[in-house]
């Protein structure tokens, strides 16, 4: 399967935890939006980090899953930075 994980995190300290969380499934493609793609069996240790990293009533964190016709109808406007390091991330 295919994720897009986006996410609105309050905190620097929880946004950054999720940020290294996320990085270990998924590509960071913008500041708060990974994607990739992720076997299936691995989708329940995606969510348990995501679960761990959050305060739900402040946080949101979205998972969309992508079809491979979803995919192909990408349209990438642009071509900023992709940032490896979450600690690089400019607030």
């Amino acid at each position: 399967m295919y994720l897009l994980v986006s996410y609105d995190i309050v905190e620097d300290r929880r946004r950054r935890r999720l940020a290294k969380a996320l990085a270990k499934h998924l590509q960071r493609v913008q500041y708060s939006v990974f994607e990739g793609p992720l076997p299936e069996r691995r989708l329940h240790a995606l969510r348990e980090a995501v679960a761990k990293s959050i305060h739900p009533p402040d946080d949101s964190v979205r998972i969309y899953t992508l079809c491979a016709r979803c995919r192909e109808s990408l349209e990438l406007l642009g071509c900023g930075p992709i940032v490896d390091d979450p600690d690089d991330v400019i607030l």
